[in-house]
């Protein structure tokens, strides 16, 4: 099974891109991306996230050192405030 998630690793390189699944949806990126290059594409920065990845909460803190790969099912949810 490791063999089989080298060699998608390994294309997705190749072609540059990385397929994921943002909320749900099929979302592409330039591979490398960041979960703090995410939520700056998405227009989130600044504001009040979280962010899941694979079902696992990723702190703040870790957003800029953690890279995303093919397959990832990311969740982004923000606060909206209101009374």
């Amino acid at each position: 099974m490791s063999i089989q998630a080298n060699s998608t690793q390994a294309t997705s390189t190749q072609t540059g891109s990385t397929q994921i699944r943002l909320n749900g949806d099929p979302h592409t990126l330039t591979a490398g991306h960041t979960v703090a290059d995410l939520v700056e594409q998405l227009g989130l920065s600044g504001r009040r996230i979280a962010v899941e990845i694979n079902e696992e909460i990723v702190p703040r803190s870790q957003h800029a050192d953690t890279r995303l790969v093919d397959g990832d099912h990311v969740e982004v949810v923000h606060a909206i405030g209101g009374g």
